[in-house]
This record gives C-alpha cells, sequence and structure tokens, in this order.
C-alpha cells in the first residue's frame, strides 16, 4: 500500500501500536509506572507526526484536518496528566496494573478517531473504542464497591446511547443512500427536512447527549464521576467528553447544517436545562468528586453554545473554552487525588476545612481552579467564558448569552464554598496529610501555570482555535 494512502492515519496507527507495545512490556516489568512513562513518550512522538497527517483517507470516511488536530492535542494533553495523576495514585488504591495505561491509550485512540471521522461508521467504531475503554477503567479499582457500581452504570447507559446513535445512523443511511458526513449534508440540502429525518436528527442529539452529558441525558454522570477512581474521573471529565464534541460538531454542522434552523431551537432549550441543573444541583452537593461531576455538567450547557453559534466564531469559541475547561478540571481533581491518602479519602467537603493553614500552597492551587471554573479573572476560566459569551452575541442570542451569564453567577456560589472551607473555616481533627509524589506535583505545576499564562495571554490560543475551526 502506497504510504500516502495511509499518511493521515500515521498518529492513529502509532498511538495503536504503542498500545499494544504497553500492554506486552506491563507483563515482563516489575515496576508498573514504567508503562506510564512509555505512554507519555508514544504521546510525544504522535504529536510529532502530527503536522505531517494532514488530509484524507479510505474516500474521505477519516479527516486530518485543522479542526480533528486542535481536539487531538486536548486528548494528548488529557491522557499525560492523567499518567502523572495516576502514578502514586495507583498505588494508594493497591490497583497499580500496567495495562491501566493501556487502556487509557485505547480510549485516547479512539477519541483520535472520532475526531476525524468523516463518516458515520467510521465515527461509531472510534466511539465504540473509547466506550469500551472506559467502562473497564471506570471500575479499575476491583475491590471497591462504588467502582463496581459507576462501571456498572456507565456500561447500561452507556450502551442504551449506542443504541440509540446506531438507530439514527441506519434511518439517515435509509434515507440518503450515505454515511458519509459530507455527502449527507448534500443530501440533506437538496431534500429538505421531512418526520423521518427529523426523527433521525432527535437520535442522534439524544445519543451524542448522554455522551457529553447534557441534560437530562446526564443522569450517569454524577454516580460514575463519584465511583471511579479519581484519576478516571479527571480522564472521562475531558477526555471523552470533548471527543463528543467533535463529533457532535462535524456531524450536525456538516451533515446537518443546511437544517440548522431546525434543530438549533431543540440545542438551545437542552444547553439551559444543562446549566440549571448543573449548577443548581451542585449547590446541594457535600462529596467535591459529585459537585464537580454536576459542574461538568453545566460546562457542557456552556459548551453546546458554540454548536448553537456555529461558523469559525462559535466553533472557536467552542473549542477553546474545551481546551482551557480540560487545564482547570484536571487540575482540581489533582488537588482532589492529591489529599488521598491511606484510610483517607479527602472527597468531603469537610475535609477541606483549613486546609489553608495545613497546607497553603495546595490550598493556592485549588483556590485558582475554583476560580478559573468559575470564571473570575485573570484566570483562564474567565478567557473561556468571555470568548463563548462574545461569540453567542455577535450571532445576535443576547437574552441567551444573559442567561449562561446567570448561570455562571450560580456557579460562584459551590465555587466559592470550597475557597471559603479552605480560608475560613478551622482545620478539624488531624491534620490531613498530603500524598504529593513527583509525578503529581509535575501535573499540578503544569495545570496551575497554564490556567494562570492563559488567563494573562490568551492570543496564541485563541488564534490556534480560530485557524482550527475555520
Amino acid at each position: 500500500m502506497d504510504i500516502s494512502t495511509i499518511g493521515p492515519l500515521l498518529p492513529e496507527i502509532i498511538m495503536a501500536a504503542s498500545a499494544l507495545l504497553v500492554l506486552l512490556v506491563e507483563l515482563v516489568i516489575r515496576k508498573k509506572e514504567t508503562a506510564g512513562l512509555l505512554s507519555i513518550i508514544a504521546v510525544a512522538i504522535v504529536a510529532y507526526y502530527i503536522p505531517q497527517s494532514f488530509g484524507k483517507a479510505f474516500g474521505g470516511m477519516f479527516i486530518s484536518d485543522g479542526y480533528s488536530v486542535f481536539f487531538k492535542f486536548i486528548f494528548f494533553i488529557n491522557l499525560i496528566l492523567t499518567v502523572l495523576l495516576s502514578m502514586r495514585y495507583l498505588v494508594i488504591e493497591k490497583a497499580n496494573h500496567g495495562e491501566y495505561y493501556a487502556l487509557i491509550m485505547f480510549s485516547t485512540l479512539g477519541m483520535m478517531i472520532m475526531a476525524s471521522a468523516g463518516d458515520l461508521i467510521v465515527l461509531y467504531l472510534g466511539l465504540e473504542l473509547m466506550a469500551l475503554s472506559t467502562y473497564i477503567l471506570a471500575g479499575f479499582i476491583r475491590h471497591d464497591i462504588r467502582s463496581n457500581e459507576a462501571a456498572l452504570k456507565y456500561f447500561l447507559l452507556g450502551a442504551f446511547s449506542s443504541a440509540l446513535l446506531l438507530y439514527g445512523i441506519t434511518m439517515i443511511y435509509g434515507l440518503t443512500g450515505t454515511t458519509d458526513i459530507s455527502l449527507i449534508g448534500a443530501a440533506v440540502a437538496e431534500k429538505g427536512l421531512s418526520t423521518p429525518m427529523f426523527l433521525s436528527i432527535i437520535f442522534l442529539m439524544v445519543a451524542f447527549g448522554f455522551k457529553i452529558a447534557l441534560a437530562p441525558f446526564h443522569m450517569w454522570a454524577p454516580d460514575v464521576y463519584e465511583g471511579a477512581p479519581t484519576s478516571i474521573t479527571a480522564f472521562m471529565s475531558v477526555g471523552p467528553k470533548a471527543a463528543g464534541f467533535a463529533a457532535f460538531g462535524r456531524v450536525f454542522l456538516t451533515g446537518f447544517g443546511p437544517l440548522s434552523a431546525d434543530w438549533t431551537g431543540i440545542l438551545i432549550v437542552l444547553s439551559i436545562l444543562t446549566m440549571a441543573v448543573g449548577n443548581i444541583i451542585a449547590i446541594q452537593q457535600s462529596n467535591i468528586k459529585r459537585m464537580l461531576a454536576y459542574s461538568s455538567v453545566a460546562h457542557a450547557g456552556y459548551a453546546v453554545l458554540g454548536i448553537i453559534v456555529g461558523g469559525t466564531e462559535g466553533i472557536g469559541a467552542m473549542m477553546n473554552y474545551l481546551f482551557i475547561y480540560g487545564f482547570m478540571n484536571i487540575g482540581a481533581f489533582a488537588v482532589v487525588i492529591m489529599l488521598r491518602s491511606e484510610g483517607f479519602q479527602g472527597e468531603a467537603l469537610e475535609d477541606y476545612k483549613g486546609l489553608a493553614r495545613t497546607h497553603p500552597l495546595a490550598a493556592a492551587m485549588m483556590l485558582i481552579f475554583m476560580f478559573s471554573l468559575t470564571g473570575i479573572p485573570p484566570t483562564a476560566g474567565f478567557i473561556g467564558k468571555f470568548y463563548l459569551f462574545k461569540a453567542v452575541i455577535g450571532a445576535g442570542y443576547i437574552w441567551l448569552a444573559v442567561v449562561a451569564v446567570i448561570f455562571s453567577a450560580i456557579s460562584a456560589y459551590f465555587y466559592l464554598r470550597v475557597v471559603m472551607y479552605m480560608y475560613m473555616l478551622e482545620p478539624e481533627g488531624e491534620a490531613v496529610t498530603l500524598s504529593l509524589s513527583p509525578s503529581l506535583g509535575l501535573a499540578l505545576l503544569i495545570t496551575t501555570l497554564v490556567v494562570i499564562f492563559i488567563g494573562i495571554y490568551p492570543s496564541p490560543l485563541l488564534s490556534f482555535a480560530r485557524l482550527a475551526a475555520g
């Protein structure tokens, strides 16, 4: 086969080969962290080949373009930071097995395929590779009943959403005679909206709603996020969500773009409902992982505004937002992991009382991440929300931007409540012991610096996102 034929697929091929190598190496090494380091090296190699991989493969079924490359960098960052979070954490949880690193690589490979899918069948294959790997990772702590429950709930609801996606794909194929996303767009423009086409759009919207946790299809997220290993909760909250948005954007703006006037209204309702459910229910949570789960739901409601707006501005703002969200959310979970030690979960809000007195640096980092998630300047979260809401106003949805700002203000209550516990309350009982390791410290350093840097100097990221969206 001519190498030019598989050129666009080269990063995915390298990733698949690396994941298999990690799986084999795990059988012969004693220090399982080596598998994690190998996965980071593999990602670095893949990133080197990314700029050389632009083009189409297999008749346009696989597309490597600026849009997919931007999302792939989000996936790589997510994988690297997750590996850094996991090395010490898995030892504490007594689940330090090398296949863990291979599974997150396979899951990332599925995300890469989703972002580059130019055909609905390829999209489904990537989604299932990502999902099946993540189901296993959610239940990776086999001796923990919460982890087992999380995996089972995630699998059952994930299988249901996959069935809806397949049914929608089947209907679209029957109506248009193709599963190629660009050809679907041409057929839809020619034939217009019909009742079966509208139903197929609804099926796909519900399926993607499950994957990115849009309300009312979010019911799996709080239980799964709380029960899964915290490192995997961080991984799931960023990578699969970004992959879902990548696929959502390509299918709806390319495949169903000519009918945007017919489905945009439904998406606006889902966005408002998602922001309301995520922010209001998060107020009631006393478990910080569960609070961050509802926070993740709310952020999906914000990010979907970019798809509603569409165009270079809307999609660029969404991509910028998801990139920023990855760093601040993983950073928050990294602090939660740092509080985890033998016999101490560090997940209850009460555990953060007086943290600024006992561990001021850890409290300062958590404060930065909470400020960023709220959208307070000069953090990256402010930049993400500012340009997203700006795009919404530019598209004429001023009232929708006002609604989003109101819900963003509501979110300040539960984010800043964590800050209040750390800085305004006295510690109770024995002082919290931090489980800090070089890899976890590096992850925290990277996320903190990026959140601050983008908040002060966002131009390179904004230009990259706008160029990729165009």
